[in-house]
């Protein structure tokens, strides 16, 4: 299976008709060219490694599944986003772990435990960044993911999530004061 001439779209759409076809070649290197980019998309989202692991393979599994719903339109990457980014969600549902807010209490440990996941970091700053995204509290991770980096609207967010818009616009300036706490913390450190 060579599709080196082909353009990018047309290579995927050729590739997507190949995994439709059940040609485990083509399975395989749609993982191989898309394994990375969604485990990023899955550690943002996921408490620790081994979680986005297991989100990772539960993704794959319902894009090589729903493979036939893909029709070329708009590029396969977004759509396989798309399903990695509902993998997700439905499992923190599936989990309840999308709270409405947290009592002192639970940002003190929260802060404590950002703190403690910021010193276990690897040392360079893709590792950082990662274990702080990790040690938010799961809603203000969940609303701030999809917010920012998924770009959706409080609408959709409320919609995906099954919360209220002002549920969705409270997670967010949370998080955002939680990050800026735990900047503020790492900056007097300096």
């Amino acid at each position: 299976m060579n599709h080196a001439s082909l353009p990018p779209e047309s290579e995927d759409l050729a590739l997507a008709e190949a995994c439709r076809a059940g040609d485990r070649r083509a399975q395989h290197a749609l993982w191989v060219r898309y394994k990375n980019r969604m485990f990023g998309v899955c550690l943002r989202f996921a408490a620790s490694r081994q979680e986005a692991e297991d989100l990772l393979q539960e993704a794959f599994v319902r894009i090589f599944r729903d493979i036939g719903q893909y029709r070329g339109e708009g590029s396969l990457e977004g759509w396989i986003r798309r399903i990695t980014v509902r993998t997700a969600l439905y499992h923190l549902q599936k989990q309840r772990m999308i709270p409405e807010s947290l009592d002192e209490r639970e940002w003190e440990q929260a802060l404590r435990a950002a703190d403690e996941a910021l010193i276990a970091a690897e040392a360079d700053e893709a590792g950082q960044l990662v274990a702080l995204l990790q040690s938010l509290p799961q809603g203000f991770r969940t609303v701030l993911n999809l917010y920012v980096l998924e770009e959706r609207t409080h609408e959709e967010i409320a919609s995906l999530l099954g919360i209220s818009v002002g549920t969705s616009k409270s997670q967010l300036h949370r998080a955002k004061m939680f990050l800026r706490k735990l900047l503020n913390k790492a900056l007097l450190l300096l």
